[in-house]
């Protein structure tokens, strides 16, 4: 069993993070966490997947995300983790809003999540330890 939990900034790019908002729209994203997990079935021989997102009003440090995979090897389990985050934070259809001293401002995608995300595309990967 593999699990990541995922907690808010308190900095981001340099400024403090006094709150965020992260908002979406329930069916759309139910429907992407689906297509997220069943990929990472698809490519990896791996047994249960888990994930829990949170929404809404948001602290520093809170915890917003946890991912969880189950398998026989921990190879897999480790791999799949790592693609369901990669893929939860370029793909799922989250907006997430922050409160800094300069004002409150929509965080765009970063290029290190968009190239962390890329890794994934060359194929499957469903390989034992």
């Amino acid at each position: 069993m593999v699990a990541f939990i995922g907690l808010v900034r308190d900095v981001n790019a340099g400024a403090a993070v006094s709150e965020m908002i992260l908002e979406h729209y329930p069916a759309m994203t139910q429907k992407a966490l689906e297509a997220i997990e069943s990929q990472a079935k698809q490519r990896w021989e791996i047994d249960e997947v888990l994930v829990i997102h949170r929404v809404g009003r948001l602290l520093p440090t809170d915890q917003i995300v946890l991912v969880a995979v189950a398998g026989a090897h921990r190879g897999p389990a480790f791999q799949a983790c790592e693609f369901i985050m990669d893929y939860l934070k370029t793909q799922a259809p989250f907006w997430k809003k922050e409160q800094t001293p300069s004002g409150a401002h929509w965080v765009e995608a970063r290029d290190s999540d968009e190239a962390a995300a890329a890794r994934w595309d060359g194929g499957t990967t469903n390989e034992h330890e």
